[in-house]
């Protein structure tokens, strides 16, 4: 066992994340509900117990040194793990109460919390559930560092080796200006008739727009060069009449009822997208996250069964 007495604190160490995060010392000492000039004798101690100089003060700000940035991303590991440790004794306590962090996608997010968060709340009342919204890449390196519990992702995207939870299947329709010559057809539409039409898709680094471009990999469609952020941005593109773009059914209620567009179903093989709740194996929360998981997948059917009864 090692029993060494560190020369420095967590609360110095989250100090120093702070001013790293907001490079100002003022706005680091707002953000830590301290008072500046205390915050600012923390950090120097914490300097001078390492023998390393962490940030250049100057009159154009806070500059992160090299030996700080080093330093800096092993402290935010050892906040992560003074984080789960606490949480993680919370959990002992009862495992159902107190905090837990999630991740989700923002092409779900919109769609999927007003639905979900309610279940989550009904089943768990006492537990209190903090939404993070970020891309694929940026969740799975959280859950990596133990910043998250659990996030809700599609399997599609490379996730590494995360535990899963199978919410549901969301499959694409093609979403094309309502005045275009395919808009009007009603059986479901083979990826074929779309050669040459112009493909809407999100920027590079969403996991929908990889999703879209593999299920029309066929097709030999035109991607156009502007690329959109959100859902809400490509349909409003789509009914300019610009081009045309795949949509996942669970954005379709939110996303259509503001923009002049007509919706096709694909023939089989239907694309799709595989939602899920996924988390760190060996995590603390497992048997919550399962928890967790069956009720997700409860209210993911109940609302599709919602979705095709008004269709």
């Amino acid at each position: 066992m090692d029993t060494t007495l560190h020369p420095f604190t967590l609360r110095q160490l989250q100090y120093v994340l702070a001013v790293a995060e907001t490079l100002n010392f003022r706005r680091a000492a707002e953000r830590c509900a301290v008072a500046q000039p205390s915050l600012s004798a923390q950090v120097a101690a914490l300097e001078n117990a390492l023998g390393v100089l962490l940030f250049e003060r100057g009159h154009g700000g806070v500059t992160i040194t090299p030996a700080g940035a080093k330093l800096l991303a092993r402290a935010r590991q050892i906040i992560a793990a003074a984080t789960e440790l606490t949480l993680e004794a919370t959990t002992f306590q009862d495992p159902f109460s107190g905090a837990i962090r999630l991740g989700v996608i923002p092409t779900l997010a919109p769609y999927v919390l007003p639905f979900l968060a309610p279940a989550l709340k009904t089943a768990f009342p006492r537990l209190m559930p903090n939404w993070i919204e970020d891309r694929t890449d940026a969740l799975v390196a959280a859950l990596q560092r133990g910043e998250l519990e659990g996030a809700i992702l599609a399997l599609e995207a490379n996730l590494g080796d995360l535990e899963t939870a199978i919410l549901g299947h969301d499959p694409f329709h093609v979403c094309l200006p309502a005045f275009h010559h395919l808009a009007k057809g009603t059986t479901p539409l083979h990826v074929e008739k779309l050669k040459g039409e112009h493909l809407l898709l999100l920027e590079d680094g969403h996991c929908l727009r990889d999703q879209a471009l593999t299920a029309c990999k066929g097709a030999r469609l035109e991607e156009l060069g502007y690329r959109t952020t959100s859902l809400p941005t490509l349909v409003q593109m789509v009914a300019s009449g610009v081009g045309i773009t795949l949509l996942p059914r669970l954005a379709i209620a939110t996303e259509t009822s503001r923009a002049a567009v007509a919706l096709r179903t694909i023939a089989p093989p239907t694309p799709f997208r595989t939602l899920a709740l996924v988390w760190r194996r060996g995590s603390y929360a497992d048997p919550l996250l399962r928890k967790l998981g069956e009720v997700a997948a409860s209210a993911f059917r109940n609302h599709e069964h919602a979705l095709k009864s008004g269709m």
